[in-house]
């Protein structure tokens, strides 16, 4: 797949709807609040989270803490571990939701528990039983020699605070177990409720987006149709401005840059209608004088050979001179028809064939035109304009290409196509694009040449006013002009529309 193919298919379809305006205001707007949203449900999250956490864990520990102390100054001196496993009960049983684990350096075999079944010293993380058993130096800022210490642990994927201490150096040591399974869960509910509350955000910024682009794109829209229409040579379409703000100051910005436009699109009109009329009005004054003077010339080319030779030369050269001047106000009239939109089809159905050879014929050229049309194409045409096709394509080949020139007829679906091909040098390729230029000369070095630069551009302006068109290229052996015709030429314009063409025009 070639890059302009590629370019193609992501300029359209589903690439370009994602390339909307709308589209990325809408996804400008979920961004922005889905970012929002998550960073601010995470701070919350994560703040709740906290809160929650330090204030189960401080109320448990502070409560093991006080009833441990309350307690276990009731145990006998040497105490057993009967006695240890109902200080461990007493302990847990003060409503608060934790189990206690006591164990004494006496009786090493001892480990009394709330609830022995569940909880043991084998529970307690190794690092929370060194650190409990370490003693600190009493400072005025410790009056404690050991401390309560916690740790928060998963015990069979439960979350667990388990906090411990030792009372005296020589009494026991106990641990707590506090299940904040409770917190999880409403921690978990907080957080479903914050990844809603996303949810509604993201939708709620997607609505005001679609709201805001609505209000936005619709005078981007409007400004993007008066824009159209005044590419479609609607020159008077304006915007209603409404409001001061930047969209707003865009309108009024379009309405002057329009109204500039259309007074200079106007003055050129008007420039250019005058110019037309001038080379019309122009080349009719041309042609009575010219009817005159080739009248004379007819007659001075019929007794040149009786003239002096001195004069003859002379004589010939304001013979040929004037033919020339003659052809080139006949091609400038026909020049300004086709500018002033005046220039009409005499159209009749006839055999290309017979056309071609009927040129060829009238000026002598069987000879040096080698033609392969076969009879029987026919198609709906205006000869006289047709001829003059057919006239300029086979006499520029002629004249710039060299025999042989080749003229093809074919058929082309409900099209005929001619192609006429010369055996001469080409085109050049800088050539090329100008070759239906008006008054455009390949040969710029010479001040004058034998044609007036006109007859491509008039064949091209026959061949459109047909529906067709004429291509210039290099072919094997030369250059190639191919004229393509519909069978049936376009219908002519409404008669409203040509005559509000007319109005147009001589307004300007």
């Amino acid at each position: 797949m070639t890059n302009h193919q590629t370019t193609a298919r992501f300029s359209s379809g589903p690439w370009r709807r994602l390339r909307s305006l709308r589209v990325r205001l809408i996804a400008v707007f979920a961004a922005v609040a889905l970012l929002t949203a998550v960073s601010a449900s995470g701070i919350a999250y994560w703040l709740n989270r906290d809160a929650v956490l330090k204030r189960a864990q401080d109320t448990a520990l502070n409560d093991f803490r006080l009833s441990l102390s309350r307690n276990v100054s009731s145990l006998p001196l040497s105490a057993t571990c009967e006695d240890l496993n109902t200080l461990a009960g007493i302990v847990a049983g003060s409503g608060l939701g934790y189990d206690v684990v006591v164990t004494d350096p006496a009786l090493p075999d001892c480990i009394a528990s709330s609830s022995p079944t569940q909880y043991t010293l084998a529970n307690v993380p190794t690092p929370l039983q060194t650190q409990v058993g370490r003693p600190r130096e009493i400072t005025e800022s410790n009056p404690y020699t050991y401390h309560l210490y916690w740790q928060r642990q998963n015990l069979d994927g439960r979350p667990f605070v388990i906090g411990g201490t030792k009372v005296v150096p020589t009494g026991p040591t106990a641990y707590m177990f506090k299940s904040l399974e409770n917190e999880r869960a409403d921690l978990n509910t907080l957080g479903w409720s914050l990844a809603i509350a996303t949810l509604l955000a993201l939708i709620g910024s997607a609505l005001l987006a679609q709201a805001a682009s609505a209000t936005v794109l619709r005078p981007v829209r409007r400004l993007g149709d008066a824009a159209r229409r005044l590419g479609e040579g609607h020159l008077d379409t304006r915007l209603e401005v409404e409001g001061s703000d930047e969209l707003a100051d865009l309108a009024r910005t379009f309405n002057r840059t329009a109204e500039s436009l259309h007074e200079q699109v106007e003055e050129l009109s008007a420039r250019e209608a005058q110019s037309r009329r001038f080379v019309a009005d122009m080349s009719h004054e041309l042609r009575t004088p010219l009817t005159a003077m080739t009248a004379v010339t007819d007659i001075l080319e019929d007794e040149a050979e009786s003239l002096d030779p001195m004069i003859e030369p002379a004589v010939r050269l304001v013979v040929s001179e004037t033919r020339r001047l003659s052809d080139l106000v006949e091609n400038l009239m026909e020049v300004t028809r086709f500018d002033a939109g005046t220039a009409k089809l005499v159209a009749d159905e006839v055999d290309i064939a017979d056309l071609i050879m009927s040129c060829i014929d009238g000026r002598a050229w069987y000879d040096a035109v080698e033609v392969d049309a076969p009879r029987g194409v026919r198609a709906v045409v205006d000869p006289r304009r047709l001829d003059v096709v057919f006239a300029n394509l086979i006499g520029n080949a002629l004249k710039h290409g060299g025999s042989p020139v080749r003229v093809r007829v074919r058929e082309d679906g409900d099209s005929v196509v001619v192609e006429v091909s010369d055996s001469g040098p080409g085109i050049p390729e800088d050539v090329l694009p100008h070759v239906f230029d008006r008054f455009y000369k390949a040969d710029k070095g010479r001040a004058r040449s034998e044609g007036s630069g006109l007859g491509l551009s008039i064949a091209m302006a026959n061949a459109q006013i047909h529906g067709g068109t004429i291509t210039a290229a290099n072919g094997e052996a030369g250059a190639v002009f191919t004229l393509t015709l519909p069978r049936t030429p376009p219908p002519p314009p409404p008669a409203d529309s040509a005559s509000g063409s007319a109005s147009e025009e001589s307004a300007q």
